[in-house]
Protein backbone atom coordinates (compact mmCIF):
# COMPACT_ATOMS: atom_id res chain seq x y z
CA UNK A 1 0.00 0.00 0.00
CA UNK A 2 3.15 2.34 0.53
CA UNK A 3 4.49 1.51 -2.54
CA UNK A 4 1.65 1.86 -4.42
CA UNK A 5 0.81 5.69 -2.39
CA UNK A 6 4.82 6.40 -3.13
CA UNK A 7 3.80 5.77 -6.79
CA UNK A 8 0.76 8.16 -6.61
CA UNK A 9 2.63 10.75 -5.28
CA UNK A 10 5.17 10.98 -7.96
CA UNK A 11 2.11 11.06 -10.34
CA UNK A 12 0.30 13.87 -8.43
CA UNK A 13 2.32 15.31 -6.38
CA UNK A 14 1.94 16.02 -2.64
CA UNK A 15 -0.76 18.45 -2.57
CA UNK A 16 -2.70 15.69 -5.53
CA UNK A 17 -2.89 13.36 -3.18
CA UNK A 18 -5.16 15.07 -0.70
CA UNK A 19 -7.57 14.53 -3.60
CA UNK A 20 -7.56 11.22 -3.70
CA UNK A 21 -10.01 10.93 -0.37
CA UNK A 22 -12.75 13.22 -2.64
CA UNK A 23 -12.41 11.02 -5.62
CA UNK A 24 -12.92 7.88 -4.04
CA UNK A 25 -15.77 8.91 -2.07
CA UNK A 26 -17.27 10.35 -5.18
CA UNK A 27 -16.60 7.02 -6.56
CA UNK A 28 -18.32 5.15 -3.60
CA UNK A 29 -21.36 7.63 -3.98
CA UNK A 30 -21.90 6.41 -7.84
CA UNK A 31 -21.79 2.93 -7.00
CA UNK A 32 -24.46 3.35 -4.39
CA UNK A 33 -26.03 5.49 -6.55
CA UNK A 34 -26.36 2.60 -9.30
CA UNK A 35 -27.35 0.01 -6.48
CA UNK A 36 -29.67 2.07 -5.76
CA UNK A 37 -31.00 3.07 -8.66
CA UNK A 38 -30.65 -0.63 -10.11
CA UNK A 39 -32.87 -1.91 -7.19
CA UNK A 40 -35.41 0.76 -7.41
CA UNK A 41 -35.73 0.02 -11.36
CA UNK A 42 -35.59 -3.92 -10.75
CA UNK A 43 -38.42 -3.37 -8.20
CA UNK A 44 -40.34 -1.63 -10.30
CA UNK A 45 -39.93 -3.39 -13.62
CA UNK A 46 -41.27 -6.63 -11.34
CA UNK A 47 -44.28 -4.96 -10.41
CA UNK A 48 -45.22 -4.16 -13.83
CA UNK A 49 -43.39 -5.88 -16.68
CA UNK A 50 -44.45 -9.20 -18.29
CA UNK A 51 -42.94 -12.13 -16.37
CA UNK A 52 -40.98 -13.20 -19.48
CA UNK A 53 -39.26 -10.25 -19.70
CA UNK A 54 -38.34 -10.18 -16.16
CA UNK A 55 -36.62 -13.78 -15.65
CA UNK A 56 -34.88 -12.76 -19.14
CA UNK A 57 -33.13 -9.57 -17.29
CA UNK A 58 -32.45 -11.31 -14.27
CA UNK A 59 -30.31 -13.85 -16.62
CA UNK A 60 -28.66 -11.02 -18.22
CA UNK A 61 -27.83 -9.35 -14.38
CA UNK A 62 -26.66 -12.94 -13.56
CA UNK A 63 -24.34 -13.06 -16.44
CA UNK A 64 -22.68 -9.89 -15.81
CA UNK A 65 -21.25 -10.94 -12.42
CA UNK A 66 -17.46 -10.63 -12.28
CA UNK A 67 -17.47 -7.04 -14.43
CA UNK A 68 -16.71 -5.08 -11.51
CA UNK A 69 -17.43 -1.57 -12.27
CA UNK A 70 -18.31 -2.19 -15.96
CA UNK A 71 -21.02 -4.23 -14.73
CA UNK A 72 -22.29 -1.42 -12.90
CA UNK A 73 -22.49 0.88 -16.24
CA UNK A 74 -23.58 -2.30 -18.19
CA UNK A 75 -26.86 -2.78 -15.81
CA UNK A 76 -27.77 0.55 -15.74
CA UNK A 77 -27.60 0.83 -19.22
CA UNK A 78 -29.80 -2.67 -19.41
CA UNK A 79 -32.55 -0.88 -17.50
CA UNK A 80 -32.76 2.56 -19.37
CA UNK A 81 -32.98 0.19 -22.49
CA UNK A 82 -35.97 -2.11 -20.73
CA UNK A 83 -37.47 0.79 -19.29
CA UNK A 84 -38.20 2.24 -22.66
CA UNK A 85 -38.86 -0.84 -24.33
CA UNK A 86 -41.52 -1.66 -21.63
CA UNK A 87 -43.09 2.39 -22.35
CA UNK A 88 -43.32 1.68 -25.90
CA UNK A 89 -44.64 -1.76 -25.35
CA UNK A 90 -47.01 -0.43 -22.67
CA UNK A 91 -51.08 0.93 -23.40
CA UNK A 92 -51.74 4.52 -22.43
CA UNK A 93 -55.11 4.00 -20.39
CA UNK A 94 -58.23 4.09 -22.24
CA UNK A 95 -60.10 7.54 -22.97
CA UNK A 96 -63.22 6.38 -20.45
CA UNK A 97 -66.99 8.03 -22.05
CA UNK A 98 -67.85 10.02 -19.24
CA UNK A 99 -64.52 10.81 -17.43
CA UNK A 100 -62.52 14.05 -17.29
CA UNK A 101 -61.57 14.42 -20.71
CA UNK A 102 -63.29 11.55 -22.18
CA UNK A 103 -65.73 11.11 -24.64
CA UNK A 104 -69.54 12.23 -23.34
CA UNK A 105 -72.27 9.92 -22.94
CA UNK A 106 -74.48 10.04 -25.91
CA UNK A 107 -76.01 6.38 -26.13
CA UNK A 108 -78.49 4.27 -23.42
CA UNK A 109 -75.97 2.04 -21.71
CA UNK A 110 -77.08 -1.14 -18.94
CA UNK A 111 -74.50 -1.39 -15.75
CA UNK A 112 -73.33 -4.94 -15.67
CA UNK A 113 -73.05 -6.68 -12.88
CA UNK A 114 -68.83 -6.03 -12.34
CA UNK A 115 -69.78 -2.26 -12.58
CA UNK A 116 -68.49 -1.72 -16.38
CA UNK A 117 -70.97 -0.20 -18.70
CA UNK A 118 -72.58 -1.30 -21.90
CA UNK A 119 -73.99 0.77 -24.75
CA UNK A 120 -76.47 -0.48 -27.30
CA UNK A 121 -78.64 0.64 -29.92
CA UNK A 122 -82.11 -0.22 -31.02
CA UNK A 123 -83.67 -0.56 -34.38
CA UNK A 124 -86.77 -2.49 -36.39
CA UNK A 125 -90.30 -2.59 -34.53
CA UNK A 126 -90.39 -1.67 -31.13
CA UNK A 127 -89.80 -4.81 -28.40
CA UNK A 128 -93.11 -4.58 -26.85
CA UNK A 129 -94.70 -5.77 -30.54
CA UNK A 130 -91.98 -7.84 -31.52
CA UNK A 131 -92.33 -11.48 -32.68
CA UNK A 132 -88.30 -11.84 -33.33
CA UNK A 133 -86.08 -10.46 -31.11
CA UNK A 134 -82.13 -10.34 -31.87
CA UNK A 135 -79.25 -9.48 -30.72
CA UNK A 136 -76.58 -8.28 -33.21
CA UNK A 137 -73.00 -8.26 -32.37
CA UNK A 138 -70.75 -5.84 -34.52
CA UNK A 139 -67.16 -6.25 -35.86
CA UNK A 140 -63.42 -5.66 -35.69
CA UNK A 141 -63.58 -1.30 -35.88
CA UNK A 142 -66.87 -1.25 -36.01
CA UNK A 143 -69.66 -0.28 -33.35
CA UNK A 144 -73.19 -0.86 -32.37
CA UNK A 145 -73.68 2.22 -34.91
CA UNK A 146 -72.61 0.91 -38.27
CA UNK A 147 -74.18 1.76 -41.20
CA UNK A 148 -75.26 -1.36 -43.15
CA UNK A 149 -76.14 -4.99 -43.13
CA UNK A 150 -78.76 -6.46 -41.19
CA UNK A 151 -79.50 -3.19 -39.22
CA UNK A 152 -80.37 -0.96 -41.99
CA UNK A 153 -82.99 -3.07 -43.21
CA UNK A 154 -85.77 -1.16 -44.66
CA UNK A 155 -88.44 -0.77 -41.58
CA UNK A 156 -91.11 -2.29 -44.15
CA UNK A 157 -89.31 -5.64 -44.20
CA UNK A 158 -88.71 -5.51 -40.27
CA UNK A 159 -92.39 -4.45 -39.70
CA UNK A 160 -93.07 -7.68 -42.10
CA UNK A 161 -91.68 -9.95 -40.46
CA UNK A 162 -92.31 -8.26 -36.58
CA UNK A 163 -88.12 -7.97 -35.75
CA UNK A 164 -86.51 -6.05 -33.06
CA UNK A 165 -83.08 -5.71 -33.69
CA UNK A 166 -80.32 -4.55 -30.50
CA UNK A 167 -76.91 -3.99 -31.29
CA UNK A 168 -74.17 -2.93 -28.68
CA UNK A 169 -70.87 -1.47 -28.50
CA UNK A 170 -68.61 -4.48 -27.25
CA UNK A 171 -66.22 -3.71 -24.29
CA UNK A 172 -63.89 -0.91 -25.54
CA UNK A 173 -65.94 -0.19 -28.40
CA UNK A 174 -67.95 3.20 -28.75
CA UNK A 175 -69.34 3.90 -25.73
CA UNK A 176 -69.32 0.50 -23.18
CA UNK A 177 -66.57 0.45 -21.31
CA UNK A 178 -63.21 -1.57 -21.56
CA UNK A 179 -63.05 -4.99 -20.19
CA UNK A 180 -59.17 -5.95 -19.64
CA UNK A 181 -60.26 -9.42 -18.80
CA UNK A 182 -62.46 -10.01 -21.82
CA UNK A 183 -62.93 -14.27 -23.12
CA UNK A 184 -65.41 -15.77 -25.12
CA UNK A 185 -66.88 -16.17 -22.14
CA UNK A 186 -67.28 -13.03 -20.80
CA UNK A 187 -68.60 -11.63 -23.51
CA UNK A 188 -71.12 -13.94 -23.71
CA UNK A 189 -72.16 -13.44 -20.20
CA UNK A 190 -72.43 -9.59 -21.34
CA UNK A 191 -75.08 -10.17 -23.98
CA UNK A 192 -76.97 -12.55 -21.51
CA UNK A 193 -77.24 -9.49 -19.00
CA UNK A 194 -78.12 -7.33 -21.87
CA UNK A 195 -80.91 -9.57 -23.10
CA UNK A 196 -81.74 -9.59 -19.01
CA UNK A 197 -81.60 -5.83 -18.26
CA UNK A 198 -84.10 -4.94 -21.74
CA UNK A 199 -86.32 -7.54 -21.00
CA UNK A 200 -85.98 -9.88 -24.27
CA UNK A 201 -87.59 -12.46 -22.75
CA UNK A 202 -85.87 -16.47 -21.58
CA UNK A 203 -84.96 -16.77 -25.16
CA UNK A 204 -83.97 -14.18 -27.94
CA UNK A 205 -81.53 -14.86 -31.72
CA UNK A 206 -78.46 -13.65 -31.41
CA UNK A 207 -76.33 -12.82 -35.08
CA UNK A 208 -72.69 -12.15 -35.13
CA UNK A 209 -70.79 -10.69 -38.36
CA UNK A 210 -66.96 -11.36 -38.66
CA UNK A 211 -65.04 -10.98 -34.90
CA UNK A 212 -68.94 -10.42 -33.91
CA UNK A 213 -69.34 -13.36 -35.46
CA UNK A 214 -66.76 -15.17 -33.79
CA UNK A 215 -68.85 -13.96 -30.32
CA UNK A 216 -71.15 -16.24 -31.08
CA UNK A 217 -69.26 -19.46 -30.36
CA UNK A 218 -68.89 -18.16 -27.03
CA UNK A 219 -72.76 -18.27 -26.92
CA UNK A 220 -73.16 -21.47 -28.25
CA UNK A 221 -71.03 -22.76 -25.50
CA UNK A 222 -72.01 -20.72 -22.53
CA UNK A 223 -75.83 -19.83 -23.03
CA UNK A 224 -77.08 -22.06 -25.09
CA UNK A 225 -80.52 -22.65 -23.00
CA UNK A 226 -81.20 -18.71 -23.63
CA UNK A 227 -81.33 -18.69 -27.67
CA UNK A 228 -83.86 -19.29 -29.79
CA UNK A 229 -81.90 -19.55 -32.91
CA UNK A 230 -77.93 -17.93 -34.07
CA UNK A 231 -76.50 -16.70 -37.15
CA UNK A 232 -72.59 -16.65 -38.12
CA UNK A 233 -71.66 -14.64 -40.69
CA UNK A 234 -68.50 -14.69 -42.19
CA UNK A 235 -66.99 -15.76 -38.30
CA UNK A 236 -63.39 -15.04 -38.06
CA UNK A 237 -61.67 -17.97 -37.05
CA UNK A 238 -58.76 -19.14 -34.76
CA UNK A 239 -55.85 -20.68 -36.70
CA UNK A 240 -54.60 -22.15 -33.30
CA UNK A 241 -57.99 -23.85 -32.96
CA UNK A 242 -56.99 -27.42 -31.51
CA UNK A 243 -59.44 -29.70 -33.95
CA UNK A 244 -58.20 -27.87 -37.35
CA UNK A 245 -55.78 -30.05 -39.06
CA UNK A 246 -52.41 -28.94 -38.97
CA UNK A 247 -51.57 -28.84 -42.92
CA UNK A 248 -55.11 -27.07 -43.27
CA UNK A 249 -54.39 -24.59 -40.68
CA UNK A 250 -51.41 -23.74 -41.76
CA UNK A 251 -52.12 -23.55 -45.50
CA UNK A 252 -55.05 -21.43 -44.74
CA UNK A 253 -52.45 -18.99 -42.43
CA UNK A 254 -50.05 -18.62 -45.17
CA UNK A 255 -52.80 -17.20 -47.49
CA UNK A 256 -52.57 -14.02 -45.70
CA UNK A 257 -50.37 -10.85 -46.42
CA UNK A 258 -46.84 -11.17 -44.44
CA UNK A 259 -47.68 -8.43 -42.05
CA UNK A 260 -51.01 -9.98 -41.24
CA UNK A 261 -49.38 -13.32 -40.12
CA UNK A 262 -47.36 -11.61 -38.19
CA UNK A 263 -49.84 -9.70 -36.25
CA UNK A 264 -50.89 -12.60 -35.30
CA UNK A 265 -48.41 -14.69 -34.22
CA UNK A 266 -47.47 -11.84 -31.76
CA UNK A 267 -51.62 -11.90 -30.69
CA UNK A 268 -51.02 -15.56 -30.15
CA UNK A 269 -47.47 -16.31 -28.46
CA UNK A 270 -46.74 -12.81 -26.90
CA UNK A 271 -50.07 -10.86 -26.42
CA UNK A 272 -48.23 -8.57 -24.26
CA UNK A 273 -46.49 -7.44 -27.32
CA UNK A 274 -49.51 -6.73 -28.82
CA UNK A 275 -49.85 -2.78 -28.53
CA UNK A 276 -45.85 -2.46 -29.30
CA UNK A 277 -46.52 -4.00 -32.63
CA UNK A 278 -49.61 -2.30 -33.85
CA UNK A 279 -48.35 1.07 -32.78
CA UNK A 280 -44.29 0.20 -33.98
CA UNK A 281 -42.86 2.17 -37.14
CA UNK A 282 -40.31 -0.18 -37.92
CA UNK A 283 -42.72 -3.32 -39.68
CA UNK A 284 -45.62 -2.94 -41.26
CA UNK A 285 -48.86 -3.70 -38.91
CA UNK A 286 -51.89 -5.26 -39.78
CA UNK A 287 -53.38 -5.00 -43.01
CA UNK A 288 -56.88 -4.94 -42.36
CA UNK A 289 -56.70 -2.74 -39.34
CA UNK A 290 -55.34 -0.40 -42.15
CA UNK A 291 -57.74 -1.73 -44.38
CA UNK A 292 -55.03 -2.19 -47.43
CA UNK A 293 -56.94 -2.96 -50.15
CA UNK A 294 -55.12 -6.34 -51.05
CA UNK A 295 -57.24 -7.98 -47.65
CA UNK A 296 -60.51 -7.13 -50.23
CA UNK A 297 -62.01 -9.12 -53.03
CA UNK A 298 -63.66 -7.86 -56.14
CA UNK A 299 -66.71 -7.53 -54.54
CA UNK A 300 -64.84 -6.33 -51.24
CA UNK A 301 -63.94 -3.60 -53.30
CA UNK A 302 -67.18 -2.56 -54.95
CA UNK A 303 -68.70 -1.86 -51.07
CA UNK A 304 -66.53 -0.04 -50.16
CA UNK A 305 -68.32 2.96 -50.10
CA UNK A 306 -71.12 1.26 -48.99
CA UNK A 307 -69.21 0.22 -46.06
CA UNK A 308 -67.45 3.56 -44.88
CA UNK A 309 -69.83 4.49 -42.74
CA UNK A 310 -68.85 1.21 -40.51
CA UNK A 311 -65.83 2.29 -39.62
CA UNK A 312 -65.88 5.97 -37.69
CA UNK A 313 -63.85 7.12 -35.30
CA UNK A 314 -66.36 6.79 -32.97
CA UNK A 315 -65.72 3.30 -32.73
CA UNK A 316 -62.15 3.04 -31.32
CA UNK A 317 -62.42 6.94 -28.99
CA UNK A 318 -61.68 5.21 -25.81
CA UNK A 319 -58.26 4.01 -27.64
CA UNK A 320 -57.65 1.17 -29.93
CA UNK A 321 -55.83 -0.84 -27.24
CA UNK A 322 -58.74 -1.85 -25.71
CA UNK A 323 -60.92 -2.50 -28.56
CA UNK A 324 -58.34 -3.48 -32.08
CA UNK A 325 -55.65 -4.51 -29.95
CA UNK A 326 -57.80 -6.22 -27.54
CA UNK A 327 -59.93 -8.00 -30.25
CA UNK A 328 -56.79 -9.68 -31.96
CA UNK A 329 -55.45 -11.43 -28.17
CA UNK A 330 -59.13 -12.60 -27.36
CA UNK A 331 -59.60 -13.58 -30.86
CA UNK A 332 -56.02 -15.27 -31.85
CA UNK A 333 -55.11 -16.27 -28.00
CA UNK A 334 -55.29 -19.81 -26.20
CA UNK A 335 -59.55 -20.32 -25.87
CA UNK A 336 -60.37 -22.44 -23.16
CA UNK A 337 -62.59 -24.21 -25.68
CA UNK A 338 -62.89 -25.65 -29.10
CA UNK A 339 -65.80 -24.33 -31.43
CA UNK A 340 -65.73 -27.92 -32.89
CA UNK A 341 -66.86 -29.54 -30.21
CA UNK A 342 -69.25 -27.72 -29.36
CA UNK A 343 -72.75 -30.03 -29.17
CA UNK A 344 -76.09 -29.40 -31.20
CA UNK A 345 -78.03 -26.78 -28.94
CA UNK A 346 -81.56 -27.65 -30.88
CA UNK A 347 -81.15 -32.06 -31.03
CA UNK A 348 -85.21 -31.13 -31.28
CA UNK A 349 -84.91 -28.60 -33.83
CA UNK A 350 -86.41 -26.08 -32.14
CA UNK A 351 -84.13 -23.82 -33.68
CA UNK A 352 -81.46 -23.54 -36.09
CA UNK A 353 -77.50 -22.49 -36.28
CA UNK A 354 -76.48 -20.45 -39.61
CA UNK A 355 -72.60 -20.09 -40.88
CA UNK A 356 -72.70 -17.62 -43.87
CA UNK A 357 -69.34 -17.73 -45.73
CA UNK A 358 -68.34 -15.82 -49.35
CA UNK A 359 -66.08 -17.87 -51.24
CA UNK A 360 -63.58 -15.65 -52.42
CA UNK A 361 -63.44 -13.80 -48.64
CA UNK A 362 -59.70 -12.80 -47.76
CA UNK A 363 -59.78 -12.23 -44.63
CA UNK A 364 -61.72 -15.50 -43.66
CA UNK A 365 -60.21 -18.22 -45.50
CA UNK A 366 -63.27 -20.63 -46.50
CA UNK A 367 -61.38 -23.79 -46.34
CA UNK A 368 -61.67 -23.34 -42.63
CA UNK A 369 -65.15 -22.68 -42.62
CA UNK A 370 -65.66 -25.91 -44.88
CA UNK A 371 -64.25 -28.12 -42.83
CA UNK A 372 -66.09 -26.09 -39.05
CA UNK A 373 -69.23 -26.98 -41.17
CA UNK A 374 -68.03 -30.52 -41.98
CA UNK A 375 -67.18 -31.34 -37.83
CA UNK A 376 -70.38 -29.82 -37.05
CA UNK A 377 -72.92 -31.10 -39.30
CA UNK A 378 -75.80 -29.52 -37.31
CA UNK A 379 -74.92 -26.07 -38.44
CA UNK A 380 -76.47 -24.99 -41.50
CA UNK A 381 -73.82 -23.69 -44.00
CA UNK A 382 -74.36 -21.35 -46.58
CA UNK A 383 -71.56 -20.49 -49.34
CA UNK A 384 -72.18 -17.97 -51.14
CA UNK A 385 -69.66 -17.60 -54.87
CA UNK A 386 -68.20 -14.56 -55.69
CA UNK A 387 -68.74 -12.80 -52.22
CA UNK A 388 -65.86 -11.47 -50.50
CA UNK A 389 -65.96 -10.99 -46.56
CA UNK A 390 -68.74 -7.57 -46.88
CA UNK A 391 -71.49 -9.61 -48.55
CA UNK A 392 -73.83 -8.56 -45.81
CA UNK A 393 -74.01 -5.34 -46.82
CA UNK A 394 -76.15 -6.23 -49.38
CA UNK A 395 -79.70 -5.96 -48.76
CA UNK A 396 -80.74 -8.84 -50.75
CA UNK A 397 -78.15 -11.26 -49.54
CA UNK A 398 -79.01 -9.46 -45.34
CA UNK A 399 -83.11 -10.72 -45.92
CA UNK A 400 -81.91 -13.75 -47.27
CA UNK A 401 -79.72 -14.28 -43.80
CA UNK A 402 -82.57 -12.78 -41.40
CA UNK A 403 -85.36 -15.06 -43.60
CA UNK A 404 -83.16 -18.39 -43.50
CA UNK A 405 -82.69 -17.83 -39.30
CA UNK A 406 -86.33 -16.51 -38.47
CA UNK A 407 -88.16 -18.62 -41.06
CA UNK A 408 -86.46 -21.44 -42.23
CA UNK A 409 -86.21 -20.25 -45.95
CA UNK A 410 -83.01 -21.86 -47.73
Amino acid sequence: MVAVVEQLGGAFGKTGLLVLPCVAAHLNQIIMDSFLVISGSVMILRQNMPRQIFIVLINILSNLRGLGMFREIAVVLLIGFLAWAYQAAYPPPPKLCGSLGGPPITAPRIKLRDGRHLAYKEHGVSRETAKYKIIYVHGFSSSKDAIGGLTSLPLEVMEELGVYFVSFDRPGYGESDPDSKRTPKSLASDIEELADHLGLGSKFYVIGFSMGGQVVWGCLKYIPHRLSGATLIAPVVNYWWPSFPANLSREAYYLQLQQDQWTLRVAHYTPWLTYWWNTQKWFPASAVAARRPEVFSRQDLELLSTVAGSQTPKATQQGEFESLHRDLMVGFGKWEFDPMDIENPFPNNEGSVHLWQGDEDRMVPVTLQRYVAQKLPWIHYHELPGAGHLFPYYARVSEAILKALLLGEK
